[in-house]
């Protein structure tokens, strides 16, 4: 192992491929300050061709090639370590080892931040289904608020009751999840031209049990095209994880924006498990905003919501509470960081920024749009 990776950096970090990346992280800074021009020329223009043979090349093969890499990266990091300590514990280190150490290092980061840009992370940086759509996200009021939870709780209530344990079941089978996850988009694409999703490449996560500590349910993994989902998380959170990571895939890369391209495709299609799935989890992310507003509309609301809605939530905190951790929250407060680095300057609360969406699309479309 140790030859493997000598002889990895020494042909990779030769002068021109420092040059190279180099310049390519000025480029994409530079890309960065003009949405408009992201938008056109690389998330309308180079990045669907990217994506589309990167799921040709995996969306096959039955397991996440992005998990294997990923697993690969964790063992060569955990490889440097121990060997760092064992020459620490030796009394062997040098200031040359330091030195080649930090170069590795420093190239290492521009690699991945160079080929994270230019496979999927500059859609961070594109105006987004907001141009498309030609709403007008903007603050809202309360009672904005009020209207929209109180439509969501009669969708959910409605559907609560259609839906049947049958349904749920028959998305553990994975691959009929992610085959419905798929024909949902092609639904929404007889609707919205711009959500066509061929090929498609939705996988379990192999790291799926580790997730419930980390506290993710879904992930997209640029260099390799494929969305993962935790398929240990509850089943009616999956049909929506699904669609999430699915957006992501069409270039959607800001949290608010994949959770309401999620909405749009669970909304389109006829499926009771994947509009319970999704009025549930944007009723809960409208509730976490009426909370901080008003109390006293907050429970009444959820006084007002189906038995199944509770049996649901009830089951989910136990969910999360069953894996809560000491590790979890630094892990959360990484990722916060991760968001507001790339473009979400609210950090997690990105997520529950698919409200002001909400409200700009019924606002535009009509309440019968929701």
């Amino acid at each position: 192992m140790q030859q493997f990776l000598t002889r990895l950096f020494t042909r990779l970090m030769k002068s021109w491929s420092w040059v190279l990346l180099i310049i390519a992280t000025i480029l994409i800074k530079w890309a960065s300050w003009y949405p408009g021009w992201v938008e056109k020329n690389y998330s309308l223009g180079i990045y669907p061709v990217i994506a589309r043979v990167q799921r040709i090349l995996f969306g096959w093969i039955p397991i996440s090639v992005g998990d294997l890499f990923y697993a690969f990266l964790v063992l060569i990091i955990l490889f440097r370590t121990v060997k760092f300590f064992k020459l620490l514990f030796q009394r062997r280190l040098t200031r040359k080892y330091f030195g080649t150490g930090l170069q590795q290092a420093i190239f290492f980061v521009l690699f991945v931040y160079v080929f994270f840009n230019l496979l999927w992370g500059l859609n961070y940086n594109r105006v987004g289904i907001a141009r498309q759509l030609q709403l007008e996200v903007k603050p809202y009021t309360v009672a904005d608020l009020d209207t929209l939870t109180a439509t969501l709780r009669d969708r959910l209530n409605f559907y609560a009751t259609t839906v049947t344990e049958a349904q749920r079941d028959s998305f553990n089978q994975k691959r009929r999840l992610f085959k419905s996850g798929a024909e949902a988009y092609d639904y929404a694409h007889q609707q919205f031209g711009f959500l066509s999703y061929p090929h498609r490449s939705v996988k379990p996560s192999l790291f799926s049990y580790l997730g419930n500590y980390l506290g993710f349910q879904g992930y997209y993994n640029p260099f390799s095209g494929e969305g993962q989902v935790n398929t240990t998380v509850p089943r009616f959170l999956e049909p929506f994880v699904t669609t999430h990571e699915i957006a992501h895939q069409l270039g959607y890369g800001k949290e608010n924006e994949a959770n309401f391209v999620g909405f749009l495709a669970c909304r389109a299609y006829p499926n009771n498990a994947f509009r319970y799935s999704v009025y549930f989890d944007m009723i809960n992310y409208a509730i976490g905003e009426l909370a901080v507003r008003d109390t006293g509309l907050t429970r009444s609301l959820i006084n007002s919501l189906h038995p199944q809605y509770k049996k649901d939530r009830a089951e989910l905190r136990q969910f999360y509470r069953q894996y809560r951790n000491p590790i979890e929250p630094v892990v959360s407060w990484g990722y916060g960081q991760f968001l507001r680095a790339n473009n979400q300057p609210s950090g997690k609360q990105t997520y529950n920024e698919v409200v002001a969406w909400l409200i700009a699309y019924y606002k535009k479309y009509g309440l019968q749009a929701l």
